[in-house]
């Protein structure tokens, strides 16, 4: 019988292919984290997104329903329904709903401002406030930097605050300076003005 000439890998291969495998195994590691970093990163540009566009759809519902309403405030001076400067506003709106029926309007008083770096919601349960009502406020969007508010008139022409105007109130320009993102600038127009 003929003897089969037997042989394993001598110590020198086995190192060889291990050091090989353990290269694969490195380079496949650093391809890996470095996809779950842009993962990552991905999501969390995905949620700034959503929010924004959250914030952008409250600003829109809220200002295509302004409506004129003006309103006393906690020490009974009357206040226009729409009173915005540069940074801020504040005005009347129509269409809140109310599907359980709670003994309330259906018209509401919103606000818009920035404060640490975040856009803030402010509304009010009463249009005419007593001097304990307090306002409830709502984060829409983080890392904003600043606010830029203008407002065009039936004349076509814009201003940068609108008190008790005369003329009627067509449309808001909203302007934002997000973070990491630059200037983004919308035009909401009024339609029960």
């Amino acid at each position: 019988m003929l003897k089969k000439n037997l042989q394993g890998f001598t110590l020198l291969e086995l190192l060889i292919a291990l050091s090989i495998f353990a290269l694969v195994a490195v380079m496949a590691y650093g391809g890996l984290d470095t996809i779950l970093k842009i993962q990552s990163q991905t999501q969390q540009e995905s949620t700034r997104l959503a929010r924004l566009q959250m914030a952008f759809t409250w600003l829109k519902r809220d200002i295509e329903q302004i409506i004129e309403r003006p309103i006393r405030d906690e020490y009974g001076d009357k206040q226009p329904s729409v009173q915005g400067g540069q940074i801020q506003i504040e005005f009347t709106r129509a269409g809140w709903r109310n599907p359980a029926q709670q003994l309330r309007s259906s018209l509401q008083r919103i606000a818009y401002h920035i404060d640490n770096h975040t856009l803030i919601r402010t509304y009010w349960w009463t249009l005419d406030r007593v001097q304990d009502a307090r306002p409830i406020k709502m984060d829409l969007l983080n890392d904003v930097e600043e606010l830029q508010l203008r407002y065009l008139d039936e004349k076509l022409k814009w201003h940068e605050e609108w008190l008790n105007k005369k003329s009627k109130l067509k449309a808001i320009q909203v302007e934002l300076t997000i973070l990491g993102w630059g200037r983004i600038t919308r035009i909401f127009a009024i339609a029960n003005l």
